[in-house]
């Protein structure tokens, strides 16, 4: 959602020039990577108060400091408000100054394992300098809307108005929620449906596993996870399930169709982000678009507008999975570890599929409904989310192992599960270790999380 944009480009006039598009994301098996996403929440160390942009501690503070490890700096209006390196690693900021890390595209889990440590290395490194610390959850423990600073960033302004026009919770998904998530490749968009449905239908039980956001505000709130109940309420028109990825016929076209119905937010020209929210990109490719008349797209605003839909999944040029809260660094390693295990080998997408092929859309919406509240206890036909829980993760085990990929002391990637292997078994998810710590231990404060779970 936050990366710099990337507007012109190629003029769009034909839904065909979208299709290809995707298409052109079709990649021979031996080309396959794995991309790592994850937020994670900065605050000051003294009075554990999100950071602002300005001031020291402060962001602007923290991403001038990282360049000395070479990073090079991305600025709109004057301010940094991106870090890059040449091999398309990024740092970027979400609208609270959530700070994201987007690596690099990788072959192997034991690289993006490297990538993640070494990134938190850095970070806590300038991190220790400037008095902040770094936690990874899935929403804010303590701040109040009031508490978060926005970042100068142009987009955001326009989404910050337009939020509260489609949804009551759309600016606590931008302002105080962190997510971890994995971006994978597809062979053919035969490989890519099969890939969205599975990674669709089992999102839930990703969420049950990484649950992680039981407060707000100080309290218990009532949910485990509660980055994911925010995403319910946050706007009807690009967030959710997507029914139609189980129809017969989907397939690139029909996804095209499903983003051109996605209302815009904006048209970036001449370095600003110009409010056309809620306006239609088929007006935009026919030439109608208000403002914009006898303009069409380029290529480069298509690429921006597929970022301003946010369902469960989704498709660009990868299949980006997204239900996860975020949290410490070995589930940052546990979350690509999972879905490589269960969509890059044929065998366990096989059996992945089997595992969820015959669920209902009322069963799969049902399952979305409840684990936000109920996480691995949710009841499923016979039993319950835990059951599926612990089928997903011996698929994805076997899978990483039929991978086979070795690191320099000949261990496959699937003790990278372990940690969810854990959560799987135990049926308690990290939420409910936090709130038992609240109860028995932290004499119902969360202030001791800053200690305890800081990066």
């Amino acid at each position: 959602m936050s990366a710099p944009s990337s507007a012109g480009g190629t003029p769009v006039t034909d839904k065909r020039q979208l299709v290809e598009y995707f298409e052109q994301g079709n990649k021979p098996r031996d080309a396959w990577r794995i991309g790592t996403e994850h937020e994670k929440f900065g605050y000051d160390l003294k009075s554990h108060r999100p950071l602002a942009y300005d001031g020291s501690p402060g962001i602007e503070v923290l991403l001038h400091g990282l360049r000395r490890f070479g990073w090079e700096p991305v600025s709109e209006g004057g301010k940094v408000i991106a870090l890059r390196m040449a091999d398309g690693c990024t740092i970027t900021l979400e609208p609270g100054g959530q700070f994201e890390l987007s690596g690099a595209p990788l072959k192997t889990i034991h690289q993006t394992c490297g990538e993640v440590q070494e990134h938190l290395r850095e970070v806590k490194a300038v991190c220790g300098e400037i008095g902040a610390g770094m936690i990874g959850l899935g929403f804010h423990p303590k701040a109040t809307r009031a508490d978060i600073s926005w970042m100068p960033k142009g987009r955001y302004k326009i989404m910050r108005r337009y939020m509260p026009l489609r949804g009551n919770l759309g600016i606590d998904m931008m302002t105080r929620t962190c997510t971890v998530q994995v971006n994978l490749d597809y062979a053919s968009e035969a490989d890519m449906v099969k890939k969205f449905r599975v990674a669709l239908a089992l999102q839930p039980v990703a969420t049950a596993l990484f649950a992680n956001s039981p407060f707000t505000e100080g309290k218990p709130n009532g949910y485990l996870s509660y980055r994911s109940q925010i995403w319910t309420d946050t706007d009807p028109d690009r967030c959710g399930m997507l029914p139609f990825v189980f129809d017969d016929g989907f397939g690139f076209e029909r996804w095209v169709d499903y983003l051109l119905d996605v209302p815009m937010y904006f048209v970036y020209r001449d370095g600003a982000y110009n409010d056309v929210a809620g306006k239609s990109f088929r007006d935009f490719m026919a030439g109608r678009l208000e403002g914009f008349e006898g303009q069409a797209p380029g290529i480069g605003d298509w690429s921006d507008h597929m970022t301003t839909a946010f369902p469960e999944v989704r498709l660009k040029r990868y299949l980006e999975m997204r239900g996860a809260d975020g949290g410490p660094w070995r589930r940052l390693c546990a979350l690509p570890a999972l879905w490589t295990g269960l969509l890059y080998d044929d065998a366990a997408l096989d059996a992945a599929w089997t595992l969820c092929r015959d669920w209902s859309m009322e069963e799969r919406e049902a399952l979305r409904a409840d684990v936000p509240r109920t996480a691995l206890k949710t009841r499923f036909r016979n039993g319950t989310v835990q059951d599926l829980a612990k089928d997903v993760m011996a698929i994805a085990r076997d899978g990483l192992k039929a991978r086979a990929m070795l690191d320099h002391f000949g261990e496959d990637e699937s003790h990278f599960l372990n940690a969810l292997h854990e959560i799987a078994e135990s049926g308690i998810t990290p939420a409910e270790e936090l709130l038992d710590a609240y109860e028995n231990r932290w004499n119902r404060s969360v202030d001791p999380i800053f200690e305890e779970y800081a990066y």
